[in-house]
């Protein structure tokens, strides 16, 4: 059942015990190295690195001067606080590069958030920078972040990569597009970062977010919270590309789609954090709901389009209402998403929001909302809508394609705000643009 799902799941990290060497965790057939058990105690604050180890990259060259291209990489694990104000162990992975920085002032920092990846520990985006492609006979999954990624190293940025709260670390539940969460993930990645041994990046770096699809919503958290969580933080730019900024829209988008799978992570995530959530959705969900809540818990982004492509929830539910209409109706469970909204505070620095006018997945006008809602506060705002033709409904493509085609200039937009360049918002065009 969910509720025990949820349980056996959501301990407090500052008291999980570390897993015995002997009974390592296995995720789909994966096993998860010791490193991701996080230990019995943390350190007290936030962005305080628990420990590391070198990391190597599935994807590198040698260089002329001895160094690896693109960089050189550590494992990480760091301390942050959750949604529920508990202290959380979260993992993620530092890059050196090997490209030097020749702007002004000490070598920047980008902060990348990941897409989606799932919800298994084994498919961590660290994890993904090692081995770019798990492909066995239970789990799938690809490291399409890499790109992304090594573009940044080679502007002369140094890169953290954070795994989030629970993806990776084997002691919870990943709280899949949970905005505190993310948030927070990011801006104590950003602190981590200043502790690694050999790093060029001080407590002056200038730091900017990246993301897109989840990562799009994380940057966009981390931008939000900077001012209240992390002041000293010194964030000068966030790229946030397809946010999830509303999820009760974004949930009517995946339902039926071949990420449907996604909404099972965002039930399962959410179901951990908030009591009144998992309550209305236990009421509610068949055997049958009950068991792809499970399974869906361990699987990754090939997995859940395989196994789960196209499935609408309706068939997960008693009574055949979707489960978006079933929290809907539920004053409490519809409070815990519109507590998720992203658009209600006011970001740091400036932002550059983009968005495929013909994604279904998430949802176009939704993110194109939290633009104006950032331009209506003030906000420091440089909006693009990618216009393409519909390139199949519900298939992920129309979401996907706007991510290759804009990655350049988001690289480029990012890059010339660690360079301190200025940048003027366009708010006053966004009622002209779809």
């Amino acid at each position: 059942m969910l509720t025990t799902v949820v349980a056996t799941t959501a301990c407090v990290c500052a008291s999980a015990s570390p897993a015995a060497a002997t009974d390592p965790v296995v995720s789909r057939g994966v096993t998860i190295p010791a490193f991701y058990t996080p230990p019995a105690e943390l350190p007290s604050g936030n962005g305080k690195l628990i420990r590391h180890e070198p990391l190597s990259l599935g994807l590198s060259l040698p260089g002329l001067d001895g160094r690896r291209l693109p960089g050189t990489a550590t494992r990480l694990m760091y301390t942050s606080t959750d949604s529920n104000g508990q202290p959380v162990a979260v993992t993620g992975a530092y890059i050196e590069p090997s490209a030097d920085w020749t702007g002004a002032g000490p070598r920047p920092l980008v902060v990348v958030g990941s897409g989606t990846m799932g919800q298994g520990d084994q498919c961590a985006p660290s994890l993904a920078l090692e081995n770019p492609l798990t492909l066995t006979g239970q789990t799938v999954s690809f490291g399409y972040e890499t790109l992304a990624v090594y573009r940044l190293l080679a502007t002369g940025a140094a890169v953290v990569v954070t795994d989030y709260v629970g993806l990776g670390v084997t002691d919870r539940l990943h709280t899949y597009v949970n905005r505190v969460d993310e948030g927070h993930a990011m801006l104590d990645a950003a602190r981590a970062a200043r502790s690694v041994p050999g790093a060029s990046v001080t407590a002056a770096s200038r730091v900017g977010m990246y993301g897109y699809s989840q990562g799009g919503g994380a940057s966009a958290a981390a931008a939000e919270l900077q001012r209240g969580y992390a002041p000293d933080v010194p964030l000068v730019g966030t790229y946030s590309g397809a946010p999830p900024a509303d999820l009760t829209e974004v949930t009517k988008g995946i339902d039926g789609s071949a990420l449907a799978g996604a909404l099972g992570w965002s039930i399962n995530g959410f179901a951990q954090a908030s009591p009144a959530l998992r309550d209305v959705v236990e009421a509610n969900l068949n055997d049958a709901g009950r068991k792809a809540l499970k399974d869906i818990s361990t699987t990754c982004v090939g997995d859940a389009i395989l196994g789960y492509g196209f499935t609408r929830s309706t068939t997960w539910t008693k009574n055949g209402k979707s489960v978006g209409e079933i929290i809907a109706g539920e004053p409490a469970a519809q409070a815990v998403l519109d507590d998720q909204r992203l658009g209600r505070l006011k970001p740091t620095g400036p932002v550059r929001v983009v968005t495929g006018t013909q994604d279904d997945i998430v949802p176009h006008a939704q993110a194109r909302q939290l633009a104006v809602d950032w331009c209506k506060k003030g906000g420091d705002v440089t909006y693009k809508a990618v216009r393409l033709p519909n390139l199949g409904d519900k298939l992920l493509t129309n979401h996907l394609v706007p991510l290759l085609t804009d990655q350049g200039d988001a690289v480029d937009w990012l890059a010339d705000r660690l360079k301190g360049k200025a940048t003027s918002s366009n708010c006053w065009t966004v009622p002209a643009q779809p």
